[in-house]
């Protein structure tokens, strides 16, 4: 059985700069510091950001040796997510239009 596992360097990394991932949105939100629009947009980089530090740090989205099908599915889901997400918004954003 081969398995990765990551050093207690990238560990820490990752737990750091998750930490800072949170603590940033968290400090904008509760102080009022940008405009609603810019504040949502931050707030999601920071998410999306996040999300990406998990994959590398935690999930090792990076290591393996051959066929990256795993990875590939990932990037299937994250495509259907944002797809029915999207689909979604766009449907009440017309629905609330309507009387």
């Amino acid at each position: 059985m081969n398995q990765h596992h990551g050093s207690i360097k990238a560990y820490l990394s990752g737990f750091i700069f998750s930490i800072v991932l949170t603590i940033i949105p968290l400090v904008l939100v509760l102080n009022h510091m940008l405009e609603k629009t810019v504040l949502v947009v931050s707030v999601l980089l920071a998410a999306v950001l996040q999300f990406v530090i998990q994959l590398f740090f935690f999930m090792h989205i990076r290591d393996g040796e051959g066929p990256r099908y795993n990875a590939m599915a990932l990037i299937l889901g994250i495509v259907f997510a944002v797809t029915i997400v999207a689909g979604a918004i766009w449907i009440m954003s017309f629905n609330s239009q309507v009387q």
